[in-house]
């Protein structure tokens, strides 16, 4: 039988590539009517990303041979270029690859680190509160970058096409220049005041005037399409030891700031063994620490598994309150055992144990909520901005990659080093900067998250991968703080325990609850009837923003699918 052609369409605002099918029965094994929300469809691969120009990138990658890498890093690049408010070169995070070749899933810790001089009070008042300004808006907030090392390990280990054809498309971007859109003129009107106070990033984001770009004008990163070429042509080297790196420890040196040369030198990743635990059937593999985020996710599915939540139903108030529950349980002992396994001895095996969930479960009383202040972390023995983003990627060799990476708040530290286009994160306030003292989105912390040295701040990303039948079935993953790893559970709760197709289990509202403060966020959506018997459950409901953005590709049989959260403007899910 012979295929039809490729048609080009535009949804929603999204640039969709993808093939089409030639018979009726094709179309009902990928669309039904009896689902409001379908996925779009590829036939040898799929790219889903936080921005539509940055999936098509990836899409070309595979199209020119590359691999699920290879478009990864391709898609890392370009975010830097075209979200730069989340994508990043002078931020870090984890990537997950499955190598359909040999049946393995890995980690590459890209997370950044503690400078060698940092220290467990260096962000105290001398009344010994916590100093804001220099966790969120200095060169003190800045943990040493893991990008650039990271996406080359990744390359260097896995890919497949040469370094530079995977950097080239950012630099082109850069130095041709974006169009600003909607988000743009947002989230740059929402950070002006920050982004003005630094010479540097004023110059970068604004005009020469200080006014703000308009819709539709064009703005050009001739200092960040400089610091590419140079990646492009030297490697991380030059991030790490040439002209980028000398240009980040004057900036250091001038402001206050603590990362030296030395510092740059000495920062590799880290490869490691994902977390695994099963659900219904499925097999679960995602992050293990310095993130939080894969052991939540596993602790809450096994504490969920002794709830029949199908018979209870989708977002009803029984399975609402189910999975709120377990959510503040695991967030309860988050604060207190979550950290740097290099630096501190987390209990992995115990917190994703059967056992231990099936311990947590019998404490949930399935009428009433708990209040947290009787939820202890348990007894055996911080954070993403929503500003994070994710992408992940399927190719038709069966090689699977899910990315999560941050420069914290959006914009990072809004800090831009002279002459490079490259915005520092400001990660540093994933530490628990004081114990028992929260950080800027609520959450808790103690001695396993404290300041030290060439340490680890604990993350909440979750790039997270299924299996089923020893196949991968999907990868996601989200931005979002705290949220991040919430939004990813449902997505999965929705596939695996509704059997809801992934742009269904994408759009459905959402929950959020991190023990404290002791509030059940909802989306806008939600039945009012199901928040008013929540809130005769005890739960105190509070109606929120959206709930993370899950990027989310699947494959079943010899299609692909993808699926782009609407929660966020721009992005954009491509398959061909």
């Amino acid at each position: 039988m012979r295929l039809a052609r490729f048609t080009c369409t535009v949804i929603a605002g999204l640039l969709v590539l993808a093939l089409p099918l030639s018979t009726e029965a094709q179309l009902k094994n990928i669309y039904s009517q009896r689902d409001r929300f379908h996925p779009e469809v590829g036939h040898r691969g799929m790219v889903v990303s936080q921005e539509k120009t940055a999936s098509a990138i990836g899409v070309e990658i595979l199209k020119k041979g590359g691999n699920a890498v290879d478009a990864a890093v391709a898609i890392g690049f370009a975010l830097a270029v075209t979200l730069p408010r989340a994508g990043n070169i002078g931020g870090g995070g984890f990537m997950m690859v499955h190598l359909a070749k040999t049946g393995e899933t890995v980690i590459i810790d890209y997370r950044e680190k503690a400078p060698a001089q940092a220290h467990s009070d260096m962000y105290l008042n001398p009344d010994g509160t916590v100093n804001r300004r220099l966790l969120e808006a200095h060169r003190l907030s800045a943990g040493i970058p893991g990008t650039v090392a990271g996406l080359w390990m990744a390359h260097q280990k896995y890919g497949s096409l040469p370094w530079k054809d995977l950097v080239t498309p950012a630099i082109k971007l850069a130095d041709r220049g974006i169009f600003i859109n909607y988000d743009h003129v947002f989230t740059i009107t929402k950070g002006k005041k920050r982004l003005k106070a630094f010479e540097a990033t004023r110059k970068m984001f604004f005009k020469p005037d200080g006014s703000m770009y308009k819709l539709g004008e064009k703005i050009v990163f001739e200092d960040l399409a400089h610091s590419l070429k140079l990646i492009a042509e030297e490697g991380p080297s030059a991030f790490y030891e040439g002209e980028i790196a000398q240009k980040i420890v004057a900036d250091m040196q001038a402001n206050g700031g603590i990362i030296t040369l030395e510092d740059l030198k000495n920062y590799s990743p880290v490869m490691r063994e994902p977390v695994r635990g099963t659900y219904r059937g499925h097999e679960i593999v995602s992050m293990p620490p310095p993130s939080a985020g894969g052991i939540q996710i596993i602790q809450i599915l096994n504490i969920l598994e002794h709830y029949p939540l199908q018979e209870y139903g989708s977002n009803t108030a029984q399975t609402l309150h189910l999975i709120a529950e377990a959510m503040r349980r695991s967030f309860a002992d988050r604060s207190q055992y979550l950290g740097d396994a290099d630096y501190w001895p987390v209990p992995v095996k115990t917190l994703i144990s059967k056992e231990y969930a099936t311990k947590l479960s019998r404490d949930i009383d399935t009428e009433h909520a708990t209040p947290s202040e009787k939820v202890k972390p348990g007894e055996f023995m911080n954070k993403e901005s929503d500003e994070t983003t994710h992408f992940s990627v399927m190719d038709e060799g069966g090689n699977v990659v899910a990315n999560t990476y941050t420069l914290n708040f959006s914009f990072g530290s809004g800090i831009v080093v002279p002459g490079t286009g490259i915005l520092l994160n400001n990660e540093m306030d994933d530490f628990s900067a004081k114990v028992g003292a929260r950080n800027a989105y609520g959450l808790l912390g103690g001695d396993a998250n404290s300041v030290q040295p060439g340490k680890k701040p604990l993350s909440s990303m979750c790039p997270t991968i299924v299996f089923k039948n020893g196949k991968p079935l999907l990868a996601t993953g989200s931005p979002g703080g705290p949220r991040l790893t919430t939004a990813t559970l449902q997505v999965l709760i929705n596939v695996m325990d509704f059997g809801m197709n992934i742009a269904a289990a994408t759009n459905a509202p959402r929950i959020h609850h991190q023990w404290v403060p002791d509030r059940l966020r909802v989306e806008k959506g939600m039945s009012q009837d199901t928040i008013d018997i929540l809130k005769s459950m005890g739960h105190d409901v509070r109606v929120t923003n959206t709930i993370g953005s899950t990027q989310t590709v699947m494959r079943k049989g010899k299609y692909f699918y993808g699926a782009a959260d609407p929660r966020r403007p721009g992005a954009g899910a491509k398959g061909y």
